[in-house]
């Protein structure tokens, strides 16, 4: 079986570094993968050996009109690329439900197509309307991230849950490295550079705990965050840090781990640093709604809370890092819950699901 494996843009966020791992248990088991992406040489899909790499002509950019030029244009080459390079025989395993050229192109070709579906939160309406309209015209099957977005984009077709996993080779380096904090006042984020990510509420929560130690890790560039950031006052107690190729020292030092999606703005249908998180032993404060409940119970490994909330935010925060064994319980909770999420069981239901072994 040829799989021709599908992303729009290769960069450091969790879609593209799912994708990869995938591709890379495919080959240990044997499979002949073609990866279609984007040019870009930072970000998890440059250089996986053992793949035939397409190059994909893809820009991003802040303004939206011209990014939906861009995308348009893309999966315009996409479709004519894929219709040339495929057979019929073949697996075509779209990652996210950008790539619509992907489906287009599969559908005329008869090819089996696989949707592995991340998002629900896309904008404008009118565009997820017809991305989700290609998936629910093409898809063979669909492989959902979390039960929530399985519930939010219902499609018609075969669909399974996989959820994601965190790298073997990430977790053995955290449990090796992975101490009982004796100090918690040191409090992590890491995410997109994206107003609704609540990164203007971690600023805030710096601002309103000077004791406590505060680092944003971002994916992107030192000049895009100095231009969010150039008419803000960052407290002394926030390090920034742009996009990081290696985040083990950022989850050792750290003591608690956060994601501050706004509920209204963007669902998290998952979320892959809290699974990191949990590798080092954190209690993590996320979201009361989406796939990111699935991973956290309240409680037991972290906290569910709206940043909108700003008291209960802060209030949570405070009873994690100053109650020592209720920490220190939570802490043991996380590094139990990250075995659900182990690699080897996320590369083995994908090749049951590929080789049609799921009822």
């Amino acid at each position: 079986m040829k799989i021709h494996a599908i992303h729009l843009l290769n960069d450091y966020s969790g879609s593209p570094k799912v994708l990869k791992q995938l591709i890379n248990g495919w080959i240990k088991n044997d499979m002949e993968v073609s990866l279609f992406t984007n040019q870009n040489k930072t970000g998890f899909l440059s250089n996986i050996k053992g793949s035939k790499f397409y190059p994909v002509w893809y820009k991003s950019g802040s303004n939206k009109l011209l990014k939906l030029i861009n995308l348009v244009i893309s999966q315009l080459l996409l479709f004519f690329q894929l219709l040339k390079t495929t057979q019929k025989e073949d697996l075509i395993y779209i990652n996210t439900v950008l790539p619509f050229g992907a489906a287009m192109a599969g559908k005329i070709k008869g090819n089996r197509i696989i949707y592995h579906i991340h998002e629900t939160s896309i904008t404008p309406i009118l565009f997820k309307k017809f991305l989700f309209f290609i998936v629910k015209w093409a898809a063979t099957e669909v492989v959902y991230v979390s039960k929530f977005i399985a519930n939010q984009e219902p499609i018609k077709v075969k669909s399974y849950i996989l959820y994601n996993a965190i790298e073997t080779e990430f977790l053995d380096k955290a449990i090796k490295k992975r101490k009982v904090k004796t100090e918690m006042n040191n409090v992590l984020m890491v995410c997109s550079l994206k107003d609704y990510k609540g990164i203007n509420e971690f600023i805030v929560l710096a601002k309103a705990n000077p004791y406590f130690n505060f680092k944003l890790v971002l994916n992107a560039s030192k000049q895009e965050i100095d231009t969010y950031f150039k008419n803000t006052q960052i407290p002394k107690n926030c390090l920034i840090y742009h996009t990081q190729t290696n985040l083990h020292p950022f989850y050792q030092w750290a003591s608690v781990i956060l994601n501050l999606s706004r509920p209204n703005e963007w669902v998290e249908t998952f979320g892959l640093t809290i699974i990191e998180g949990m590798a080092y032993g954190l209690p993590a404060i996320v979201p009361p709604v989406g796939g990111i409940t699935e991973l956290v119970k309240e409680n037991y490994n972290g906290f569910l809370v709206d940043c909108r909330n700003f008291n209960e935010l802060n209030d949570k925060l405070e009873v994690l890092l100053n109650q020592e064994k209720n920490y220190q319980l939570m802490s043991a909770n996380a590094s139990t819950k990250i075995n659900e999420f182990s690699e080897n069981v996320f590369i083995n239901k994908s090749l049951e699901i590929i080789n049609n072994l799921n009822s």
